[in-house]
């Protein structure tokens, strides 16, 4: 199998997940694919086409690719798109993390530096859980959920699918955060969250007039 890896984005997470792969070894970066941007280079990888040129690249040998794009949603229906292609679709674990050898991490998943996931934990497909963040035992994160820099999850907490745990968060062991939710940044999330609700604050309450179009 070729070596040779596509990272689906050029922005900001992109940047990111590059140095973070470089870091990790095992890959050749062939390439990222964002229509909006083909032509420029990121960190000195080019820009070689949009989500369109997938097909092409898949009959030219290219067998892996990554998405590397912030957005949840969006991140999920890509993951699929590389998929129903085709494609390998590995994991990212910076040497600088923490994984326990008794976690289960999903394909796409992410693990940035410095975080720890700790035992029987399991990270669904295309997950993130980014810079500095600690995910505790038996935690159960769902396709495209995102653990943001920082935050601290107890043992037996469930994050649904899709949703965001902002910044600097801590949650209370065994609460359970629903599908495509909110948490906002530096919260305290004491009891659990239901789908689509947005809520923020010490602890954390609903954030009245917000919630999540689903």
């Amino acid at each position: 199998m070729s070596r040779d890896l596509l990272i689906i984005g050029a922005g900001g997470h992109a940047k990111v997940v590059i140095e973070a792969f470089r870091a990790a070894q095992g890959w050749r970066i062939a390439g990222l694919l964002d229509g909006a941007q083909a032509g420029r280079t990121v960190l000195g990888v080019p820009v070689i086409g949009g989500d369109d040129d997938l097909p092409r690249l898949r009959r030219e040998g290219v067998s892996a690719a990554f998405v590397a794009i912030g957005n949840n949603l969006a991140r999920e229906r890509l993951g699929a798109a590389l998929a129903a292609h085709g494609f390998v679709i590995p994991a990212l674990i910076h040497p600088a993390a923490f994984v326990s050898p008794a976690a289960r991490i999903g394909a796409g998943a992410a693990v940035l530096a410095r975080a720890v996931i700790g035992t029987e934990t399991v990270l669904g497909d295309f997950v993130i859980v980014n810079n500095g963040a600690v995910v505790d035992h038996d935690n159960l994160l769902g396709s495209a959920a995102h653990v943001a820099p920082g935050c601290a999850l107890a043992g037996n907490v469930q994050v649904g699918a899709r949703s965001l745990v902002g910044v600097g968060s801590a949650v209370r062991p065994g609460v359970r955060i629903g599908a495509d939710a909110v948490v906002g940044a530096g919260s305290a999330v004491v009891k659990d969250v239901p789908d689509r609700t947005m809520v923020g604050g010490v602890p954390a309450r609903p954030l009245r007039g917000k919630s999540v179009a689903g």
